[in-house]
């Protein structure tokens, strides 16, 4: 069980990637160049508030899982 929460921490890592080519490159630079008020709200929103919170999280449960750190000890 140990070995599968290792190998998903490379998962959720991957998935950290993933999502923020997505939201750069799909949501926020595409609604920045729109021109549009509603827009330029929406794309500021998720290139600067949650692109980041969406990453940070994601990739740093990723690097516990793939550190060992929830594993289960032996007792």
């Amino acid at each position: 069980m140990n070995q599968l929460k290792r190998i998903l921490g490379l998962v959720w890592i991957a998935l950290a990637a993933a999502a923020a080519y997505f939201c750069i490159f799909t949501f926020g630079i595409p609604k920045l160049m729109s021109g549009k008020q509603e827009d330029l709200v929406f794309g500021i929103i998720i290139l600067f508030i949650l692109t980041p919170l969406i990453v940070l999280g994601l990739g740093t449960f990723g690097y516990f899982s793939l550190m060992g750190d929830y594993d289960e000890k032996d007792s």
